[in-house]
Parts: C-alpha cells; sequence; structure tokens
C-alpha cells in the first residue's frame, strides 16, 4: 500500500544532517520510490548578546553568540520496503526527525 510520507529534519550540524539526506535519497533511489527534496527550509538563528564585565564596570563590551538550526524536508511516496529500510537508518543524537505519514 502506497503512502505519503513528510520527512524533517533538523539539527544544528551541517554535516550531520547532509549525511542523513543523502542516506534517505540513496534508500529512496534504491527502492524506486518518488522522492521530492531535500527542500531547505531557513535557517533559525538564535543569538544572545551578553556583558563581558560581570560587575557592570570598565568598557562597555558585549560577547555575541550564535546558534543556527538547520532544517530539511522531503516528501516521499512510501511504501513499506522504504519504510522499513528507513527505520534501520543511524540518526546521530544531535540530528532530528519528524516523520508523518498519511
Amino acid at each position: 500500500m502506497v503512502q505519503k510520507a513528510r520527512i524533517k529534519l533538523a539539527s544544528t550540524d551541517l554535516k550531520k544532517l547532509d549525511a542523513v539526506c543523502n542516506e534517505i535519497k540513496d534508500i529512496a533511489e534504491k527502492t524506486g520510490v518518488k522522492v521530492s527534496g531535500p527542500v531547505f527550509l531557513p535557517t533559525k538563528k538564535l543569538k544572545v548578546v551578553t556583558r563581558k564585565s560581570p560587575c557592570g564596570e570598565g568598557s562597555e563590551t558585549f560577547d555575541k553568540w550564535i546558534m543556527k538550526i538547520h532544517k530539511r524536508l522531503f516528501y516521499i511516496t512510501a511504501d513499506e520496503r522504504f519504510v522499513r529500510r528507513l527505520m534501520r537508518v543511524r540518526i546521530p543524537d544531535d540530528v532530528y526527525v519528524e516523520v508523518r505519514i498519511s
């Protein structure tokens, strides 16, 4: 039975995210399912500005910290064979995956 799957990936490490995306694309090619993606979603930038001096005395200098969250999206017409192979993929701890099958 063919179903539509939506796979959403998010990570702060771009290399690990791209590696997981390439594995999903390879599995889709091997099983012969129709895939569209990866769709590059906007990168979320979390910014934190802190004062260097804890007491407030001295020069007004600041540290700026930025964390980028990269996101990718796949739309796949998934069959049972594809889903079984997808569940076997080793995903690093800092890559978050959301799979919706409809």
